[in-house]
C-alpha cells in the first residue's frame, strides 16, 4: 500500500468548485465515470482495496452530509447509506462502490 493519504479524496471533493461538482453529480453515469477515474488513480498509487474503500467511504460521508441527490440513482445510494447502522456496513457499502467504479475501468 502506498503512503498516500486516503483522506485526500474528501479533501479533493471539498476543494472542488461548485460548477465542477454540479457537472459530476448531475448524471449518475458522469458520477460513476468520475468515481472510476479516482479509483484508477488510487490503483496507480498502489492503494490497497481497503485504502480505496476508505476513500469511497469518506466521499460518501461527505456527499451524504453536504449534497442533495440529483437523480434517482444517487437518491437510492443516499438512502442506502443512511440505512447503514455501523462502520462495518459502511465499509461493505464503500467496497461495493469501489467495485462498481472499477467496472467503468474495464
Amino acid at each position: 500500500m502506498s503512503s498516500e493519504d486516503p483522506k485526500k479524496a474528501d479533501k479533493e471533493v471539498q476543494a472542488m468548485d461548485q460548477e465542477n461538482k454540479d457537472e459530476i453529480l448531475q448524471h449518475f453515469s458522469t458520477f460513476k465515470d468520475y468515481l472510476g477515474d479516482q479509483v484508477r488513480k488510487g490503483e496507480k498509487l498502489n492503494l490497497s482495496e481497503k485504502g480505496l474503500a476508505q476513500g469511497a467511504k469518506r466521499v460518501s460521508d461527505y456527499l451524504n452530509k453536504h449534497e442533495e441527490p440529483r437523480n434517482r440513482e444517487e437518491k437510492v445510494l443516499h438512502e442506502l447509506w443512511q440505512e447503514t447502522e455501523n462502520d462495518e456496513e459502511k465499509d461493505t457499502f464503500a467496497r461495493l462502490l469501489v467495485r462498481l467504479a472499477q467496472q467503468t475501468n474495464d
